[in-house]
């Protein structure tokens, strides 16, 4: 069984969903800090005049060590993220078709007061959307304890994991001797080769919200996943 261990993101880019999309199951690692100036709260889109951030407004005044899972909500904010994404996207081929669908996510992100769970709510949808069989939970039916690579550990063993597959930036501090001691084989992915498809503004873009691939290319989405369309889900890890 593989499984990933990763904090939520806002609306991410393809490459996350590659990711996820390759597992029997996803962690979603949001007790551990939020950082501010990250992926937690904002994407990016592309526009006219280039790409653009959306940024959801959360309170970290006085809450420096606070967990994903506590990060609130400021203000509303999902009426401008929809009205840019609409006026970003409108000419997209498949807008017309998916924009009351994810219009719909946006309405209910807005009912939401905690950042985790506006997030989840992409997450969940957009799996389902691309078909995904992956299993997502919460960190916290599996409690570990220790230094990152204890508490990755940890969570693998309580779901009975055998594989664990992590994003490239996590190298500077995983210790894979110790999955391998407990016999759970860890991979890395990679994020290149991913092939371009027809996008709206200008030069191509690959780090912008999966949302850009949605629109542009509709339910052939999931073969962008892959470095090569049709390819196997192993394509994209990186050999030890």
């Amino acid at each position: 069984m593989r499984i990933c261990i990763i904090q939520s993101c806002y609306i991410p880019w393809k490459g996350f969903f590659d990711l996820i999309g390759q597992c029997d199951e996803y962690v979603i690692f949001d007790s551990v800090q939020y950082a501010k100036r990250h992926w937690h709260n904002r994407n990016l889109i592309k526009t006219a005049n280039g790409t653009q951030w959306l940024t959801i407004p959360v309170i970290t005044k006085g809450r420096f060590e606070q967990p994903i899972n506590e990060v609130e909500i400021e203000k509303k904010w999902a009426d401008k993220h929809w009205h840019a994404i609409e006026h970003a996207y409108k000419h997209a081929t498949f807008f017309e078709q998916f924009a009351p669908l994810v219009r719909s996510w946006y309405e209910a992100a807005d009912q939401q007061s905690r950042l985790t769970d506006v997030n989840a709510i992409f997450l969940r949808n957009i799996a389902t959307l691309f078909g995904f069989r992956t299993r997502i939970v919460v960190d916290t039916i599996y409690p570990a304890e220790g230094t990152k690579t204890e508490r990755l550990l940890g969570i693998a063993r309580a779901a009975g994991a055998n594989r664990y597959l992590s994003g490239p930036s996590a190298r500077g501090y995983f210790d894979e001797a110790m999955f391998a001691d407990a016999r759970i084989t860890a991979e890395w992915m990679s994020y290149e080769g991913y092939p371009e498809y027809s996008q709206l503004h200008g030069g191509f873009e690959h780090a912008v919200t999966v949302l850009d691939l949605l629109f542009n290319t509709g339910l052939d989405a999931p073969q962008y996943l892959r470095k090569l369309a049709g390819g196997k889900a192993d394509d994209n890890l990186r050999a030890k």
